[in-house]
């Protein structure tokens, strides 16, 4: 059986795209600072794609043309397109003090502050259970954690 016209038209969409996006459009390639920080910006990627297409008579039955089997095909019209959006979302640092992530959106620095900020509520849950631990006062201290 031959190749439908649509397939073409969907293959070429579909490279197309395959060229647009790698994994260097999500995390982009490393930028080098002076202070020997390297930079790695971070993006989000969406993209669409859509094909269609329809055979058609143009007025009688008898417009059709002959393929390379012997049979009938109709005349073809089709089209398809696809549409990428890349949106950046942070940016990672990397020095010797450590790793971090700085975000360009206020939902990600949300959960960046509370990810930060989880060893030190545990240090301070545990230094508030040894002091109890060592007074024996269990039913006083609850109140009086310093969080």
């Amino acid at each position: 059986m031959a190749e439908h016209p649509i397939q073409g038209l969907m293959k070429t969409a579909m490279e197309n795209l395959k060229e647009m996006i790698d994994v260097n459009t999500i995390v982009g390639d490393p930028v080098e600072s002076p202070d020997g920080s390297i930079i790695l910006p971070i993006s989000k990627v969406g993209f669409g794609f859509v094909a269609g297409g329809s055979e058609f008579a143009a007025g009688n039955r008898d417009d059709r043309s002959l393929d390379k089997a012997g049979e009938k095909n109709l005349p073809f019209g089709g089209g398809s397109g696809g549409g990428v959006s890349v949106t950046p979302i942070a940016f990672l640092v990397v020095n010797a003090s450590g790793v971090r992530l700085v975000p360009l959106e206020n939902t990600i620095h949300l959960y960046e502050r509370i990810l930060d900020m989880t060893p030190q509520i545990v240090d301070k849950i545990q230094g508030v259970v040894r002091q109890m631990g060592k007074n024996g006062d269990h039913a006083d201290k609850r109140d009086e954690l310093p969080i």
